[in-house]
């Protein structure tokens, strides 16, 4: 496990998921009182960094979303955010792209330059990772120059995707991306200081994603992981789409 949640309580009840996933049956407080005897707590939260910046002269698209993060369904709602990373050979960044209903990493960048080419990259993981229709989703995002230029707005255009920025002056414009960042840098970056490389980074963000997207539990989506997540809507979906034939069947 890469961290535990920001404090005890939550840690409790994030490590009592986890062992009742596996068959152990623990009450949270049995969880809690081992823990204190044992000096362990969750990790905390650093203060959040602002690594964007808007740029005045360029149109913004609507605020489509409103600081209403709520997705029915994959693919109906992505954000998008970046962050900073220091190495002992200079800053690295890392940008990610979100799906809001199963708070699946859909794709992810690394690069030593805040040029708008490395949030286009995880945008076109994203867009690669998903191989299906797009009708209908939004991509959200701050003001940053970076998601408000001609060469990331053309490629959401392409790809059939409404492009949404947030409100100026809004604390919680993008709060769901800033909030999974802060997981990002509070259980993987924070606790691996100092880094070496660029390349470092790299490696151990691979691992820790892989993490994030099958084996982490999510307490805003039922405490399964993202991909659990999606598996079990498209189950739902299939089964669904099955009954309906039947139903059709019987009826003709």
């Amino acid at each position: 496990m890469f961290g535990l949640e920001r404090n005890r309580c939550s840690a409790c009840s994030g490590i009592r998921s986890q062992l009742n996933r596996e068959g152990i049956r623990v009450a949270r407080c049995t969880v809690g009182r081992l823990m204190r005897e044992l000096g362990l707590r969750g990790v905390r939260r650093g203060k959040a960094v602002r690594t964007t910046s808007p740029d005045a002269g360029v149109p913004r698209p609507p605020d489509l979303v409103e600081r209403d993060f709520a997705a029915m369904r994959p693919n109906q709602l992505w954000v998008a955010d970046l962050t900073y990373v220091r190495t002992f050979s200079g800053f690295c960044y890392v940008a990610l792209v979100i799906d809001v209903y199963s708070r699946l990493i859909v794709g992810w960048s690394l690069g030593t330059t805040l040029r708008t080419e490395m949030p286009l990259e995880a945008l076109e993981m994203a867009l690669w990772r998903r191989g299906r229709t797009l009708e209908g989703l939004v991509h959200h995002s701050d003001r940053g120059s970076q998601y408000t230029s001609i060469r990331y707005t053309e490629r959401l255009a392409e790809a059939g995707i409404a492009p949404s920025v947030g409100s100026a002056g809004d604390a919680y414009d993008n709060a769901l991306a800033e909030s999974t960042i802060g997981l990002y840098k509070t259980e993987l970056i924070n606790r691996g200081r100092p880094w070496r490389t660029p390349e470092r980074v790299e490696i151990a963000t691979l691992e820790y994603l892989d993490w994030w997207n099958n084996r982490r539990l999510h307490s805003e989506i039922g405490d399964v992981p993202p991909a659990e997540k999606e598996a079990l809507y498209y189950a739902d979906a299939e089964r669904e789409e099955r009954e309906f034939t039947e139903q059709e069947r019987t009826a003709s």
